[in-house]
Parts: C-alpha cells; structure tokens; sequence
C-alpha cells in the first residue's frame, strides 16, 4: 500500500480516525492525504460564502494530518471544494490511492436514513477499498 486518503468529517473532532490511519500507515509506508469537503456543491446557491464553510473542513482535515505526522507518518491536509462523497471519491482517483478511510456515521439510525451517510455513499461508490473506522465506544457503566 503506498496511498491512503483519509476523508475527514468536516468540522468534527476524530482523533480515533487519526490513530487508525496511523496505524495502517506505519505497517505500509504508505503516504496519507487526509482530505475535507466544504460541502458547498455550487456556491452561488449557498447560503453562507464558501469561506465559512471552508474554515471547518481545513481545521478538520489539518488537525488529523497534524496528528498523523506527530506519529511519523508522512501526511498532508487538503480542502476540497464540493460535496463530500464525490470531491473525496475524484480526489481518491486522481491520486490513485489504494484505500480511503472515513469515520463512521455518529448520526443515529433515523438520522442517517433521512440525512444519509458519506462513508455508506463511499462504500457504493468507490472503486476502490473504503474502510469505515467506527468512532470508539463508551465504558458502559
């Protein structure tokens, strides 16, 4: 494996993300693209300028990359400008990556049906391997 694209959710705090890639990466030698979409698929149409919904997206995706080469893993952060399933699934094909990583859906079971689910969407549409990290469960008590 020498490239793996991690998907980051844009705005959300996923250090459990971080440490799986990691984990792959350090195995491999592969070379990590931690990636997050500002969401705005035409941004003529969008409420908000493209800068605020960009800040999060760069946060998200610099915060894991950061995290990555705080573990020795060579990592870089990119924004993509779009809607996530398709910004991430023509970022992973044109760095021909061999595997994308994205965290698991923390929306509900109602939520995600009415909402959907990007790492679901990936799965579907993604010609290559998509591992989906699920976030780490709490201590029951």
């Amino acid at each position: 494996m020498q490239r793996i694209v991690v998907a980051a959710k844009a705005g959300a705090d996923q250090p459990w993300l971080a440490d799986a890639a990691a984990e792959l990466a350090g195995q491999s030698g592969a070379v990590v693209d931690v990636v997050s979409a500002d969401g705005l698929d035409i941004e003529a149409f969008s409420t908000v300028p493209r800068t605020e919904a960009a800040d999060p997206a760069r946060e998200s995706a610099e915060a894991i990359a950061e995290q990555l080469r705080g573990q020795g893993i060579q990592a870089e952060a990119h924004l993509l400008h779009g809607l996530p399933v398709r910004s991430v699934l023509l970022f992973a094909e044109d760095r021909e990556a061999d595997l994308i990583i994205a965290g698991g859906s923390t929306r509900g079971p109602v939520a995600r049906r009415m909402l959907g689910s990007v790492p679901i969407e990936l799965i579907r549409r993604a010609r290559r391997p998509v591992l989906v990290i699920t976030p780490p469960s709490e201590p029951s008590r």
